[in-house]
């Protein structure tokens, strides 16, 4: 791990009790992944991370090229990150730093960045063979006054709460709904259904994170000739659907194939799901294949 550019190992590295992303959850992150030991859309994640800091008024210190050496410091001393056969999970960590007990963003003068690696673990092979299920949760999404899901924010009280209760009742993800009981997003992922062979998910406005798989998937889709869009849904939409997936950064195309107690379709990930989740994986490997040509 990575703490404020000094590499430590899990047991030693610590942030102060005063950082102000532990009192008062005043921070932002970014979850990436390697394909062939590169990080993947990293620019993308950055510009991203950027956008959600400047959203709390939080500068970020360091440049993309420092915070990518930082990440390859990282990925290093964990002996991680060198091709396919150890491919690292990356998460960095950008808090408003250590401060006085005030709101008052001027009692934080330096803010703190974190840089976690670990390895990446994909889903089990029956996540994707099989799909997963999903449980419609109460828990209600952020409206955007409060805290904007814009915000890929370490406050992360609401997602977990709604993952929760996803867990309890036997769920491998929750789906939340905004404010209007528009279907948002799920607690650690982005929704999407297939109908009539067309993949529908969300818009912005429905308030979610705009996930970068999420936006990867449509230029996936146009690629391969799969109509990719945005719509409001509602809880029909999904539990009428001839297919569902969810997208992550860690885990990428990952089929739904039932809704509570529910079958989604015919109850196995369609042929839609299939040839996205295909087209994706495809196109992950030949722009890190690609970075990695260049970098050598």
């Amino acid at each position: 791990m990575n703490v404020n550019g000094r590499v430590f190992d899990q047991a030693h590295a610590v942030v102060s009790v005063f950082d102000h992303g532990f009192l008062y959850g005043e921070g932002v992150y970014e979850t990436l992944r390697t394909f062939n030991g590169q990080p993947f859309l990293f620019d993308r994640h950055m510009q991203r991370l950027r956008n959600s800091s400047r959203m709390l008024m939080l500068d970020v210190p360091l440049s993309d090229a420092d915070l990518l050496r930082r990440c390859r410091q990282t990925m290093d001393a964990a002996g991680l990150g060198h091709g396919p056969a150890d491919e690292a999970y990356i998460r960095i960590l950008l808090t408003r730093g250590v401060g006085e007990l005030s709101y008052d963003p001027g009692a934080c003068p330096t803010p703190s960045v974190v840089v976690i690696v670990k390895a990446q673990v994909d889903p089990s092979v029956d996540a994707y063979e099989r799909g997963v299920t999903l449980a419609l949760v109460d828990v209600v999404r952020n409206h955007p006054g409060s805290v904007n899901p814009l915000i890929k924010s370490n406050n992360l009280l609401n997602n977990a709460l709604a993952m929760q209760q996803a867990a309890r009742r036997g769920a491998y993800e929750g789906v939340m709904r905004n404010f209007r009981g528009e279907i948002a997003e799920c607690t650690t992922s982005n929704l999407f259904v297939v109908k009539d062979g067309v993949a529908l998910t969300p818009p912005l406005e429905s308030g979610l994170l705009p996930g970068i798989t999420r936006a990867f998937l449509f230029e996936v889709g146009a690629e391969a000739g799969i109509p990719v869009r945005e719509a409001v849904l509602r809880d029909n939409d999904l539990l009428k659907a001839d297919e569902a997936f969810i997208t992550s950064t860690t885990r990428g195309v990952v089929p739904a194939t039932k809704v509570d107690d529910q079958a989604i379709g015919s109850g196995v990930p369609g042929p839609v799901t299939r040839a996205l989740g295909a087209a994706y994986n495809q196109k992950a490997q030949e722009l890190t294949r690609e970075t990695e040509k260049r970098k050598a």
